[in-house]
């Protein structure tokens, strides 16, 4: 959905404005909001799209103007996908750095979230003069693996996602709508979702009733770049970490990373393999949030990345 000034349809959102631009000849849709400073890019989680920053954007242009796009490939998104790979890890880091590039900024704060924590992490080390500190919210890193499964996503876990994206993209046709129907029951009644962890009920009323009308609008063949930006994740976070691994060697931003406390998703172990790589970077843990901790501590969260960036 689109709104030329998102007050229209909540006053939590009077004044931030869908905008379009075009990037190397694909329409893009954002979301943007004025502020004085540096500007706040975020950045959604894979398959979403920007709207569901938006409970946050507003009290975030205390610390700044912020721009939300949608990344290419999503679900319920309006930026169109150029190829088939684009909703991976990899393009969408060059497309941001075209997206910035286009809107002509030269520097940015990035917050990336779960999945699209690992685009933001990519888009920092292709783009390291353009981002000036990062944050990575309840981030889709890799972790600690028994010997059995490493062993395990190594060899059929890589056969595994090389074969099964197809085969689930082909039965899409068939079974979208019912996927869509199930996750319209999550935003119904949030505790249907407990594997995200923390309390989806505290999401706004009016994020929850957004989300689901967007999710009845979707067209169930768009899921398709949900799966590939999946199976990208996937194969980044199990089968082979190194270019993970890489990125996170090559960001010289300072970078904050949120966690929620009660994040069912983030592996054990996680957190302290990554104070073990990046000793440098702070981390920050919202106790009784979930992996949506944008949505349901957007104020906590604005006030912890003021609070580091010293406002």
């Amino acid at each position: 959905m689109r709104y030329a000034d998102w007050g229209s349809r909540s006053p939590r959102w009077a004044g931030i404005r869908s905008e379009e631009t075009d990037v190397r000849g694909t329409a893009v849709h954002y979301l943007r909001a004025d502020g004085e400073g540096t500007p706040h890019l975020l950045i959604h989680p894979m398959a979403g799209n920007a709207a569901m920053w938006l409970d946050v954007i507003k009290p975030m242009t205390a610390l700044g103007p912020v721009i939300a796009p949608d990344l290419s490939g999503t679900l319920f998104g309006h930026t169109g996908s150029p190829h088939p790979r684009a909703a991976r890890i990899e393009p969408n880091a060059r497309f941001l750095r075209a997206f910035t590039a286009r809107l002509g900024l030269e520097r940015v704060i990035v917050h990336g979230w779960s999945m699209g924590a690992l685009v933001g992490l990519f888009f920092s080390a292709l783009a390291p003069e353009r981002v000036e500190r990062l944050v990575l919210v309840a981030p889709a890193l890799p972790g600690p693996l028994p010997g059995g499964e490493r062993l395990f996503w190594r060899t059929a876990g890589r056969a595994l996602l090389a074969t099964a994206p197809p085969l689930v993209r082909a039965a899409l046709p068939l079974a979208g709508r019912r996927l869509i129907e199930l996750k319209l029951r999550t935003y119904a009644d949030p505790l249907r979702n407990p594997h995200l962890g923390g309390e989806l009920a505290r999401m706004s009323q009016e994020t929850r009733e957004l989300l689901a009308d967007e999710l009845r609008a979707a067209r169930p063949e768009r899921l398709a770049a949900g799966v590939t930006a999946f199976a990208s994740v996937m194969s980044a976070v199990l089968v082979d970490p190194r270019p993970v691994h890489a990125a996170m060697d090559r960001v010289s931003a300072p970078t904050l990373v949120i966690w929620g406390g009660q994040d069912a998703l983030v592996a054990e172990g996680t957190r302290e393999e990554l104070a073990a790589r990046r000793p440098g970077w702070a981390q920050h843990v919202l106790e009784t949030a979930g992996h949506a901790l944008p949505l349901e501590r957007p104020d906590e969260y604005v006030k912890t990345v003021g609070r580091w960036l010293g406002r």
